[in-house]
């Protein structure tokens, strides 16, 4: 599902107050990271992460690559933060503005 401007607005507006539940770091991205995150984004659909400094990949290739893997959304990626979305299949928190 590709989400429109208006939906990305409404979703990343939602995580400004959210704190970074993940950090990627010197080993990028691991089989286990992928993992936890494709489980976080079920528990909580909308997740954000944080790229260390010492990660040397862009966090544009980091988020595409993470999106593709657990089937969710790149909402956003400012600077060293990252923001995905994964709707839940029931019982739904964010109800996306058409």
């Amino acid at each position: 599902m590709a989400l429109t401007s208006k939906q990305r607005a409404y979703l990343g507006g939602q995580a400004s107050t959210l704190d970074p539940i993940f950090q990627i770091g010197k080993s990028s991205l691991t089989p286990e990271i992928i993992t936890a995150l494709d489980e976080a984004l079920e528990k909580r659909e909308l997740i954000k992460i944080s790229v260390l400094k010492n990660c040397i990949d862009d966090p544009k290739e980091i988020a595409n690559v993470i999106a593709e893997r657990t089937h969710s959304d790149v909402v956003k990626v400012i600077g060293k933060k990252i923001v995905l979305f994964r709707q839940a299949k029931k019982n739904t928190k964010y109800n996306l503005p058409n």
